[in-house]
């Protein structure tokens, strides 16, 4: 019988194929008893994998803080991941989906560059505002390895937080000018308006989401690092993305960020 540690890293394998191939898997909570500790575990077995293909870390991110998005998607609690520079896209870029990416979905988010280092626990959103050189808009695209995106926590959890790539707006606004929880979104696909959502709806305020993945991370040993860009979770519900679809993300105050698919 295999130990958990191999069996960890045997998922890690299947995820990571699956990653650069393109496909998706059975969901892992089928197979077994997972952890978030192993969950974790896994998508550092990931994260390992490509950085030896030459990926570096530039941030992280939470995902499923909304309650439309966890409704959504079936999951209770948020997720957590690493960002890598080979998933930041350029803006008003279009990303070929086939080869690419799985089943993508858009969500609006406001994006945070650090200049200091957090490192939990006991962040607070006051730490998060005075470590946040700028917030920007932003599109997050995930994208699930998991089949047909049956994802319950410990599969999102291991796959990365289903995080496929993201695009930053241009503006870069200093946040201790701004009452983030207030801020209004708004996202248009092919010019239509989809969706309008509030900074509200990540836990309150995106300061507090920031806050419990500083203190999430630092329970397993992971500072959240200036210069790094955290993404704080969808504002709106997501949106199917196929394509020849066109995203534009309006946000109070910071602008917009945008995306085309083909």
């Amino acid at each position: 019988m295999m130990s958990d540690d191999a069996l960890n890293e045997r998922h890690a394998g299947e995820l990571y194929d699956a990653l650069r191939a393109c496909r998706t898997v059975p969901p892992l909570r089928d197979r077994g008893k997972f952890t978030i500790d192993d969950a974790y575990r896994i998508s550092l077995g990931i994260l390992a994998r490509r950085e030896a293909d030459g990926e570096r870390v530039v941030g992280k991110k939470i995902g499923v803080t909304s309650k439309a998005v966890q409704d959504m998607l079936g999951v209770d609690r948020p997720d957590f991941g690493f960002l890598t520079d080979r998933m930041h896209v350029d803006r008003n870029a279009t990303v070929r989906i086939e080869g690419a990416l799985i089943a993508p979905r858009a969500e609006a988010e406001i994006a945070f560059i650090l200049k200091d280092d957090l490192i939990g626990p006991g962040v607070t959103d006051e730490d998060v505002l005075g470590a946040t050189e700028a917030v920007c808009a932003c599109f997050e695209i995930v994208d699930s390895r998991i089949q047909d995106w049956n994802i319950q926590i410990v599969d999102t959890v291991a796959d990365n937080a289903s995080c496929g790539i993201f695009v930053l707006g241009e503006e870069r606004v200093d946040p201790a000018h701004l009452d983030l929880p207030t801020l209004k979104c708004e996202v248009f696909k092919n010019g239509a308006l989809i969706s309008t959502g509030y900074g509200s709806a990540v836990q309150g305020s995106p300061l507090t989401a920031v806050a419990w993945l500083a203190n999430t991370l630092g329970a397993y040993g992971v500072p959240l690092r200036a210069g790094e860009i955290i993404l704080s979770g969808s504002l709106v519900p997501l949106a199917p993305a196929v394509a020849g679809d066109h995203f534009v993300t309006r946000i109070d105050g910071l602008g917009e960020a945008s995306i085309r698919f083909s």
